[in-house]
């Protein structure tokens, strides 16, 4: 009985000790294989977990940068397992002397296979030695821009803005150009070409782009922003504006921003941008008078009535459509807003782009009663129901057009009524991290928007009581008078 487990122990050793073949003098058997790969899987875990513990704990005490710790931890780990693979074949009694002629044997025909791994290898380890780029650099490479996340043996990943992922081997990355905008300086330079009429005032141009320059968020003041009058155009003057950012991700976001506010800004200072008009000259201009004639009687004329439009009625219409078409726009539709009313041009923009579009199915609940007052909506298209849910009470119907939710979101008070689409809606919302980031790049918004609350002090002294009766106000913000208590409670929400 007890025989046949141990002849079937015996088969099994046996059958793991038979040689395979042999490299060499070196006999391989099953055992031995197993035992290698098993080797090789403890040393790469081991590399692993020992190189990141220098990059994430002993490098980092010693203050060195992230590129640094990064190089570092890849060429130790490749070391280790250098010398681990080395310590575990010779661990199972192989002979590298003999396997050193084998490899030599079979080193012509593989070279040839895997020439292009080996050069990516080659150029991995001069990355990581000469470091012409590192973990973190801002870099521009055939087109590609964005971070360096990771230099391998191999290749190197490149996270562009666009939060996708770019492969470049190693041997693609040392043989061409590649620009790196965080080479020993972290702060990357943005150039804009602004053009003037020629008739403009280069005084005041330089100063309204450095006013422009100072005032937005992304851009440094050390270095400090420069004007270069570049050229005389034709018909204009060429004007350069130079800004440094350490945000190299946000850079197409930042020149955005500043074309933005130079056009906003060249409108308000009168500063015209060139017109390059052309003059045209007929030879045969009586030919063609006739048909201007048609043209001029064709615009004059109003097909519903048959008649004439009188001039001063015909500007007016064109008043009328142009009120029309700023009412019906965004920037419109916010400045309904009473507590946006007074916003320029690019405190409105800048609202704009911390929003988004939120959509909404027929009888779909937007929130409901008690929910977080976190947003505030306009209504760009279809329809609203308002109503008291807990009581079965309709309120109101709001279109398009209609605002709701200002003073939840800039007061944070819980809803007090329930809302849901009556049909397929389209929804334009701010919400509370979009408007605190407009606060902390415009602080002096909050106070235009406390000044401005200040207007509805009955409004204010209801919100501020039913906060105080849910418990949500505390003893440090609470105040008798309404006005400072919003500008406590606007800290409080939004630090500003």
């Amino acid at each position: 009985m007890n025989t046949i487990p141990e002849e079937f122990l015996t088969f099994i050793s046996q059958l793991f000790s038979v040689t395979l073949f042999r490299l060499g003098e070196n006999p391989v058997s099953l055992r031995s294989l197993l035992e290698l790969i098993l080797s090789f899987m403890v040393v790469v875990v081991a590399a692993r977990y020992f190189t990141n513990f220098i990059k994430e704990k002993l490098l980092l005490k010693l203050g060195i940068d992230e590129g640094n710790r990064e190089a570092i931890a890849i060429i130790v780990r490749y070391l280790i397992v250098a010398l681990g693979v080395i310590a575990a074949i010779q661990g199972i009694g192989f002979n590298l002397t003999s396997l050193a002629v084998v490899a030599g044997g079979l080193g012509v025909g593989i070279g040839f296979g895997i020439q292009d791994l080996t050069t990516n290898f080659v150029s991995g380890i001069t990355l990581l030695l000469d470091r012409p780029i590192k973990v973190g650099d801002f870099v521009e490479l055939e087109g590609v821009s964005g971070i360096v996340k990771e230099i391998t043996i191999r290749s190197t990943i490149i996270k562009t803005n666009y939060d996708s992922s770019v492969i470049v081997p190693n041997s693609t990355t040392i043989g061409n150009k590649i620009v790196n905008w965080s080479y020993e300086n972290p702060l990357l330079c943005l150039r804009l070409t602004i053009e003037v009429a020629e008739n403009s005032d280069p005084l005041l141009v330089t100063e309204t782009l450095l006013n422009i320059a100072y005032a937005e968020a992304g851009v440094l003041y050390e270095p400090k922003p420069k004007v270069l009058f570049v050229e005389f155009g034709d018909d204009s003057f060429k004007f350069e504006l130079l800004v440094w950012t350490d945000k190299p991700t946000e850079r197409e976001v930042i020149k955005s921003a500043l074309n933005f506010a130079i056009e906003y800004n060249f409108r308000q200072q009168g500063i015209d941008f060139p017109f390059n008009d052309r003059e045209l000259y007929l030879q045969n201009p009586e030919v063609l008078m006739p048909l201007f004639h048609k043209i001029e009687t064709a615009a004059n004329f109003r097909p519903a009535t048959g008649g004439n439009i009188p001039p001063a009625k015909r500007q007016n219409n064109l008043v009328l459509a142009e009120e029309a078409k700023k009412m019906s726009s965004l920037g419109g539709l916010l400045r309904q807003v009473k507590y946006f009313e007074n916003l320029n041009d690019i405190e409105l923009r800048q609202l704009i782009e911390v929003g988004c579009r939120k959509k909404l199915r027929s009888q779909e609940f937007l929130f409901r009663e008690n929910d977080p007052g976190d947003a505030f909506y306009i209504i760009l298209s279809g329809a609203v129901e308002v109503f008291v849910e807990t009581i079965d009470k309709h309120l109101t119907n709001l279109e398009a057009g209609k605002f709701f939710g200002e003073l939840s979101l800039m007061l944070g008070i819980p809803r007090t009524a329930s809302v849901r689409a009556l049909e397929d809606t389209v929804l334009f919302a701010i919400d509370r991290q979009g408007f605190q980031k407009i606060l902390t790049e415009r602080p002096d918004l909050a106070e235009q928007i406390v000044q401005e609350i200040a207007k509805h002090q009955e409004e204010l002294s209801e919100r501020q009581q039913q906060l105080r009766e849910l418990g949500l106000v505390e003893a440090t913000e609470d105040d008798q008078n309404p006005v400072t208590w919003v500008r406590k409670r606007l800290k409080k929400l939004f630090g500003v």
